[in-house]
């Protein structure tokens, strides 16, 4: 990010596809996650205020690990232990509620959703692919998970706060209970706008019959 609040690609001329390994949100659950944002975004900002920089919301997700410019010859075998992963995994039931900012306070940097229900369960996939990665020759990565679904960006920008409120207030007598059937690699898609989220490889998590994920309103 510079000075001015320009965000910055810390991969710029990195080679190699930028992979993670994520939750993909659901069609149904996505859709009543796009209702809170345009509620948000209806709203209209103070004369001369840039909104933050939202994401797409037809790639919706919650990260269990960021991997980064990955090389060819590592995709196959990263995403063979994603497949492993998951097969060792259960399905997970999830509520998303409440909302947030990294960091909290007067400037944040990105707003979020977040987890009342879901979040040990998520760990304990977290900790799965972990582990199934090491094997596949990715470094340990010890740091605690803390599960959340990106909803904008506002590095430096004035409106960050503001929305960021609005978005608590939309959220806050509402929840969205998901279940979740599968894991899977994306590669992040950057240029002409927000990154797009491509899948690489999908799984069901053991146990899982292939049939879409459910959301249940609540």
């Amino acid at each position: 990010m510079t000075p001015r609040g320009r965000w910055v690609d810390p991969f710029a001329g990195i080679p190699g596809r930028r992979l993670f390994v994520a939750v993909p949100l659901p069609g149904d659950a996505a859709e009543a996650v796009a209702a809170i944002v345009d509620e948000v975004r209806g709203q209209a900002l103070p004369d001369g205020m840039r909104d933050v920089r939202w994401v797409r919301l037809d790639g919706l997700h919650l990260t269990l690990r960021f991997l980064g410019p990955t090389s060819p010859e590592r995709i196959e075998p990263t995403a063979a232990a994603v497949r492993s992963a998951a097969a060792v995994s259960e399905p997970v039931h999830l509520t998303i509620a409440g909302s947030g900012t990294f960091p909290p306070g007067p400037m944040p940097r990105t707003l979020w959703l977040g987890l009342t229900d879901g979040v040990a369960a998520m760990t304990r996939l977290a900790t799965a692919v972990s582990t199934v990665l090491t094997e596949a020759g990715w470094p340990p990565d010890d740091r605690p998970l803390r599960p959340h679904l990106t909803l904008a960006r506002s590095d430096g920008l004035a409106a960050g706060p503001l929305v960021a409120s609005r978005l608590a207030a939309a959220i806050a007598d509402r929840s969205i209970g998901v279940d979740i059937d599968r894991i899977g690699l994306f590669e992040s898609v950057t240029g002409g706008g927000p990154a797009r989220y491509v899948p690489v490889e999908e799984a069901l998590l053991g146990g899982a019959s292939d049939a879409p994920s459910v959301y249940h309103p609540t």
